[in-house]
């Protein structure tokens, strides 16, 4: 029996939506990168994406556990000297909590030029409206 190697052209993508409110941000993290990378499917294969659409609705109201949003730093750097930023995860939550998921997930998914590839099938919301109802996608209910 031959071992089946998914190609690009007969590769199948549906469009989920994932309502976010009350889930923790790590467990909403894996599920979604495995379900961007193309886990969930039997024709997965490693080197291909094999991934389906994900929109994620209400990030504002995703949980941290813990102390991590006072105790917990996001890191960026201006590129010049001296010029490393810091910032707790309360502050960014308020301003751009759809950030923080996306960073979140990016951190799951591979780190070459397949991840860069699968992060664009992500869109993040921070509300319960998302402007791709043209696509017709599935409500998809994730474990908490």
């Amino acid at each position: 029996m031959k071992t089946f190697m998914a190609k690009a052209e007969t590769i199948e993508r549906k469009w989920y939506v994932i309502d976010a409110s009350g889930m923790v941000l790590g467990r909403l993290a894996s599920q979604v990168a495995s379900i961007l990378r193309g886990k969930n499917k039997p024709t997965f294969t490693p080197h291909v994406d094999t991934g389906d659409h994900v929109i994620i609705l209400n990030a504002d109201k995703v949980i941290l556990t813990g102390k991590k949003l006072d105790q917990k730093k996001y890191y960026h750097h201006s590129g010049y000297v001296g010029g490393l930023k810091e910032t707790n995860y309360r502050n960014l939550m308020a301003k751009k909590s759809d950030f923080v998921v996306t960073e979140a997930i990016r951190g799951m998914l591979p780190h070459n030029s397949l991840g860069r590839q699968m992060i664009k099938k992500l869109r993040v919301y921070k509300g319960a409206e998302h402007e791709q109802q043209a696509q017709k996608p599935e409500v998809l209910v994730l474990e908490k």
